[in-house]
């Protein structure tokens, strides 16, 4: 099984967990164990971390990890942040992207693969 960080845009009122929930559920059906931030280490905001941290603890997470895998669908820095650091580790970037949505060039540019999807259920790895 491949250990891999996801990251996706965090809401601070979690309005996203189910779609956090089925993208891991179905990576972890396609033997991808995943740590997410939000999930794993805040655990839905039970633990608030100070954002200086929050970013450490991101950046040993990726380290630790075989791949990154970010769902861009929306935009946000700290994705930018990470996809950076995953590139700069030598580390796997695995970038989801829902089909309405527009992946920038530079993302393009550095991510490994590119999955498009509608719902979590379509995305398949190589």
């Amino acid at each position: 099984m491949k250990k891999a960080y996801f990251g996706i845009k965090f809401y601070e009122d979690h309005s996203n967990r189910a779609e956090i929930e089925s993208i891991t559920a179905v990576l972890h059906a396609a033997d991808i164990h995943t740590v997410c931030i939000a999930r794993d280490i805040e655990k839905w905001g039970v633990v608030q971390l100070p954002l200086q941290e929050l970013m450490e603890r991101t950046f040993a997470e990726i380290d630790q990890a075989d791949m990154v895998i970010l769902e861009m669908s929306e935009k946000g820095v700290g994705l930018g942040i990470e996809a950076g650091y995953a590139v700069a580790k030598g580390k796997q970037l695995v970038v989801l992207i829902k089909e309405e949505c527009e992946l920038s060039g530079t993302m393009k540019g550095i991510a490994d693969v590119v999955i498009t999807y509608e719902r979590p259920e379509e995305i398949v790895f190589p």
